[in-house]
């Protein structure tokens, strides 16, 4: 980790704001326990705020109102968040982010899901009921997220990296969407890569990557790493 940085990781939030708030309320305990020696605490969130549990408007209120308090925080673009802001640009395209947890994303605006053999029409009519139910904060947080990070030996991303292909040549669609061959690659590279996207129980580490998706909507249980130095530290709910 950089010098005079601690930097934690929060796995994929997927609409479960309950789950958030507890899980910041032990970072921000963790960062007050450490207030006097003289590091700089980040929060990087690697992804995934909608869809799939009942609260992504909850959960995207709570980050924009974290982005103005004292402790630095950074908001990368997951695959989910990504198909949220595809529905509003193609609606007629939907249908795929609606299987994948895009009607609890709608409930959680107050917005009717529209029914499984939509047609274009009716979709877009649910994007633009969409649209008028999301305040212009949240679509402007959505369209502001950051593909990776990097804070010294260590580069945050959604998803992972293509091997074979350096950081700043990476496609979105890996950065977003990867797992094979990118969980199981042994190549060598100048920083470890901290992830979300492939759910795990507790936490994967070894020297290339850590994995910090457990999976919050189905298993209760959101996680951030902490890399402080040598040091890596899971936080749970």
């Amino acid at each position: 980790m950089a010098a005079g940085r601690r930097v934690y990781a929060v796995g994929d939030v997927h609409g479960r704001a309950d789950l958030l708030g507890v899980l910041l309320g032990q970072i921000h305990e963790d960062i007050a326990r450490s207030a006097e020696d003289g590091v700089t605490p980040t929060i990087v969130f690697l992804g995934d705020y909608v869809d799939c549990g009942l609260q992504s408007r909850a959960c995207i209120d709570r980050l924009i109102a974290l982005a103005d308090g004292p402790v630095e925080v950074h908001f990368l673009k997951g695959k989910h968040d990504a198909a949220l802001l595809g529905f509003l640009e193609r609606p007629a395209k939907g249908r795929a982010w609606l299987r994948k947890g895009g009607r609890e994303t709608l409930f959680s605006y107050g917005v009717a899901a529209p029914s499984m053999l939509a047609g274009a029409r009716e979709l877009g009519r649910t994007a633009d009921a969409l649209r008028a139910a999301m305040p212009r904060s949240h679509l402007a947080f959505l369209r502001a997220l950051k593909l990776h990070v990097r804070f010294g030996d260590y580069v945050f991303v959604h998803a992972g990296l293509k091997p074979g292909v350096e950081l700043d040549a990476q496609r979105e669609r890996d950065l977003l969407n990867i797992r094979e061959p990118f969980l199981s690659s042994r190549e060598r590279r100048a920083f470890v890569v901290v992830h979300g996207n492939t759910p795990v129980e507790r936490f994967h580490r070894d020297q290339h990557r850590i994995g910090v998706d457990t999976g919050a909507y189905a298993t209760g249980r959101l996680s951030a790493v902490c890399l402080d130095g040598a040091s890596v530290r899971l936080l749970s709910t």
